[in-house]
């Protein structure tokens, strides 16, 4: 832009008007395009079409794209006078008189300048656009059942830890009774030697007694422990697998709603709506023509 004889400042006020004028005319393009994308989609739905179909097709699509183009045209042209207007009215408040020349605007040379500056400005900024542009995947929403299983597992862990904690007070017991085991065990022998062979008996039946209980509690502990552990690893397959329904559920509804828009777009009733859609258009052309040229009158 040195070649135009810009300070900075000014430099940068053409350059926020070259993006600005970029984005307008991207936005524009992407409107075009969708009216031939709307066309492939309403009317190309067969093999072969006569040439009366393809002369009504192409007239509609040639109304729609003349109607956007014109459209752009009108607004880069009240642009154009918006930014003229903002320009005059500071050299206004300094009593100065600004003067254009028309020529100038179609001078090849100076288009040329402008595009080559456009070329290099833009080409770094619209990588660093396409690599921000890039979408993201949003985290998975996990409620509902996912929800009610996180909380049963966590449920059971409290639960795992009481049995556990009960456990040590379980096996506190049994190191107590195998004591008593012992402290039995020595008075059989004394009672052995001292009452005979029946007292004997009958003390070695109630040791068997103990150790019958301790094992039976044990065996209990162990039966109850292992039912949890597997009531837990249930309810994790659980979650998993609903996990999995909930992705599927969520791609069979995707794609259920794009067959329903792609039947609606095939319907008569939504070609009709282009057409009065498109009819409309050309109402408001006409009313915006007839409000020129009555502001022209005025």
């Amino acid at each position: 832009m040195a070649d135009f004889g810009f300070n900075e400042h000014h430099q940068n006020e053409v350059i926020n008007y070259m993006r600005f004028a970029r984005s307008k005319r991207a936005l524009r393009l992407k409107t075009i395009d969708s009216c031939f994308q709307d066309l492939k989609d309403s009317r190309l739905m067969e093999e072969t079409y006569t040439v009366d179909e393809v002369s009504d097709m192409l007239d509609g699509l040639q109304v729609l794209v003349r109607g956007e183009v014109e459209m752009e045209l009108i607004n880069t042209a009240h642009t154009n006078v918006l930014l003229l207007r903002q320009l005059f009215s500071q050299a206004e408040k300094f009593y100065l008189r600004l003067q254009t020349d028309i020529s100038e605007l179609e001078n090849r040379e100076l288009l040329e300048q402008v595009a080559e500056f456009e070329k290099t400005d833009f080409k770094a900024n619209s990588k660093v656009n396409q690599e921000s542009s890039k979408p993201k995947l949003a985290p998975l929403n996990e409620g509902g059942v996912s929800e009610l299983l996180q909380k049963e597992i966590s449920r059971l862990q409290e639960d795992n830890d009481k049995l556990k904690a009960r456990l040590r007070t379980l096996e506190s017991q049994a190191m107590s009774a195998l004591d008593d085991k012992s402290k039995a065990e020595r008075a059989l022998k004394d009672l052995r030697k001292s009452q005979g062979d029946q007292q004997s008996a009958i003390h070695a039946q109630e040791i068997t007694n103990l150790e019958g209980t301790v094992a039976a509690m044990q065996a209990d502990f162990e039966k109850t422990l292992n039912a949890n552990v597997a009531s837990q690893k249930d309810l994790q397959d659980c979650l998993v697998s609903a996990k999995h329904d909930l992705l599927r559920v969520q791609e069979q509804l995707s794609l259920a709603e794009k067959e329903l828009e792609k039947k609606f777009q095939q319907t008569a009733a939504y070609r009709n709506m282009k057409e009065i859609l498109t009819k409309k258009n050309e109402q408001i052309k006409d009313l915006r023509k007839r409000l020129q040229r009555y502001e022209s009158d005025e």
